[in-house]
């Protein structure tokens, strides 16, 4: 099934209790209905790469000769894409920003690792006033 994490990997860590609050983030270029942007702060970003491990490397290697998808690779991409993310959120909210908008996420393959790329525009936004 899309998105099952195989039984032999393990979670993404859990963030320590001192994390940010988490912020919206947009893939649109504008504010949500019903706010405004207030200041654009700038770019910002979250890097994230993991490695595949033998066992999950080993494993998926053989899936490849039925072809079809392979679910410990998934697992690893969608591990990535949140914590890319996370970081994504972070760095915005180290800026002082309240939201990202035009967010977008960018990949590659280091070796044996994957690399995911999340950038967006760190904005200030706020309701709008009738």
């Amino acid at each position: 099934m899309y998105g099952e994490k195989p039984p032999e990997t393990t979670d993404v860590p859990q963030p320590p209790e001192t994390r940010v609050q988490r912020i919206p983030v947009y893939t649109t270029p504008d504010a949500p209905v019903g706010y405004r942007i207030e200041r654009t702060i700038g770019l910002c970003w979250g890097v994230a790469v993991r490695s595949r491990d033998i066992v999950n490397s080993t494993v998926a290697g053989f899936r490849t000769i039925g072809g079809g998808e392979i679910p410990e690779f998934v697992h690893l991409a969608e591990m990535t894409r949140a914590e890319a993310l996370q970081r994504l959120e972070e760095h915005a909210t180290q800026l002082g920003a309240n939201a990202v908008v035009g967010a977008r996420f960018d990949s590659t393959s280091i070796a044996p690792a994957s690399e995911i790329f999340a950038y967006g525009t760190a904005v200030v936004v706020v309701p709008m006033t009738d």
